[in-house]
């Protein structure tokens, strides 16, 4: 079948509604929401105005101020019946991100599968928002550290990640007592209507069974930067959680800190990877593929930057080129495809702006070309593999493509500090098998990054790590580990049970 008698707005019909989503939600309205894969158009959404939004955003802080009361053990078994869910609807929902951003299926699947996952970390995490005790300096008291949940969490997401990246902040934000406002890509909503479709029905499950859950718990806001805007700077979010450019970063961490609120910044990443001499060529070759030419290179943990080492550059890279040259890109529906379009037009355009430059610059470019498919309005490329002399114009810079740069070195502490000499700090990874080569990597002098990985490419983390990186990638951190403390805040309390009251430092104030 061709591109041009897909029917993909059929396709996007029959999913929401057996997800349960009114096609009133997704028709008629001023939103157009094309598919990569065609360029088709499969939807058009009501859009939410600034006025409407602030409205959702006052009844989420209703919700909240119930649902914080509801034990925390409680509120994880809401989030163990959206996992449910979310298993039940995993074949539909990883569809509909395939057709929305155009991952391959296997992609669209997984990415479902990191929501189911994040889901069952929060339920065990219900059970584990410890505090501390504290050694006190004065008799008969006790001091101990609690921690309480923070009020409405606003989330923007970006298009790469429709869905698993507000399932990473929504699961651990619901379990910790918060309510939820949800603003996904203007490119990538209808995935959106498909997971709240879920939630939503998580919840009727949860009342059913004899829990309590308000109303607007978890609310969706459609539409583009305005009414972003307005859940930023609205006072009752103490807390945005937004993943995108390291432009939009720079606009929404200072309005936050203009009225004293949290971020939690995942921005850009212009990713990494070390080729020692002793590594394993094989596993290295896979490592590198899957993570500069996956989701068409539009990861914010896509390896960008790959520095090899001279003596065996000519060993790694002509294979690299072999691949480049065959992967197959086309379809993402389509069996064997590995590599699915660019999002839109703009992709395409800047991965080419990108391309003119590394050629000024004494590049040598396998692939870049656009592949064609019979659709002016699909943008299918070949991934590009750039051997560059030196690390140097766009190279230092993030594009959102599939193009990886190649850059000989002969020494591990030069190849250690290009890995660090660019503005982002996301992710990293070094391919090696000897141990201080692998060591001093992951350790204090080694990859700035806030994730550094050894024998393993730079893209695709799991769930129990914290996720999240260093310098103009934001310094937030999402999903596992401890970045639950995040979306709580923190008492220090300290009880008097003497009959005496001596004070701290031994400072003394007694009065008659």
């Amino acid at each position: 079948m061709t591109l041009a008698q897909l029917d993909l707005a059929a396709d996007v019909k029959k999913i929401l509604a057996d997800l349960g989503v009114s096609e009133a939600r997704f028709t008629g309205g001023t939103l157009s929401v094309t598919s990569p894969i065609s360029g088709a158009e499969i939807g058009r959404l009501p859009e939410d105005s600034a006025a409407a939004t602030a409205e959702k955003i006052e009844a989420a802080h209703k919700a909240f101020l119930e649902w914080r009361q509801v034990p925390a053990p409680k509120r994880g078994e809401l989030i163990r019946l959206l996992g449910e869910e979310l298993r039940a609807g995993k074949a539909a929902l990883g569809r509909l991100v395939s057709i929305e951003v155009g991952k391959i299926t296997s992609e669209g699947l997984g990415e479902v599968q990191e929501m189911i996952d994040i889901c069952d970390f929060a339920v065990g995490l219900s059970r584990q928002l410890y505090g501390l005790t504290i050694a006190t300096e004065r008799s008969e008291h006790r001091m101990m550290e609690t921690w309480h949940p923070l009020g409405v969490v606003g989330i923007i997401s970006a298009f790469n990640f429709p869905v698993a990246v507000w399932s990473w902040n929504a699961a651990l934000a619901l379990v910790c007592g918060n309510a939820t406002i949800w603003k996904p890509s203007e490119k990538t909503p209808l995935t959106a209507l498909a997971t709240q479709a879920l939630f939503e029905r998580a919840v009727k499950r949860f009342v059913a069974e004899g829990g309590t859950a308000p109303a607007n718990l978890s609310t969706l806001l459609i539409g583009g930067r305005a009414i972003g805007e307005v859940l930023v700077d609205h006072p009752k979010v103490p807390l945005v959680s937004a993943t995108g450019s390291t432009a939009m970063g720079r606009v929404v961490g200072p309005r936050l800190a203009q009225r004293f609120a949290r971020s939690i910044l995942e921005l850009g990443g212009n990713n990494a990877a070390i080729v020692c001499p002793t590594a394993d060529l094989d596993l290295t070759l896979r490592g590198v593929a899957f993570a500069a030419m996956g989701t068409a290179g539009q990861r914010c943990t896509t390896l960008r930057r790959l520095f090899v080492h001279d003596s065996v550059y000519d060993q790694l890279v002509p294979r690299l080129r072999k691949a480049y040259g065959s992967v197959a890109v086309g379809n993402p529906l389509e069996s064997g495809t590995l590599v699915g379009p660019l999002i839109d037009k703009a992709a395409f355009a800047n991965m080419q702006t990108a391309l003119d430059g590394a050629k000024a610059a004494g590049g040598t470019i396998t692939g870049g070309d656009r592949v064609d498919n019979g659709s002016e309005n699909a943008f299918y490329v070949r991934p590009a593999l750039v051997e560059m002399p030196s690390q140097s114009g766009p190279v230092e810079h993030e594009t959102f493509a599939p193009i990886l740069y190649v850059i000989k070195y002969s020494d591990f502490n030069e190849a250690l500090a290009l890995n660090n000499a660019v503005p982002q700090g996301l992710s990293s990874s070094i391919f090696t098998n000897n141990m201080q080569e692998a060591e001093t990597f992951v350790s204090a002098r080694g990859s700035d990054c806030g994730i550094a990985n050894v024998n393993i490419g730079p893209s695709g983390a799991e769930i129990g790590g914290a996720f999240g990186g260093e310098k103009e990638t934001g310094g937030g951190r999402e999903s596992g580990s401890d970045a639950w403390k995040g979306y709580m805040r923190r008492s220090t309390n300290t009880i008097n049970y003497g009959k005496t009251l001596p004070l701290a430092q031994g400072v003394k104030f007694d009065v008659e």
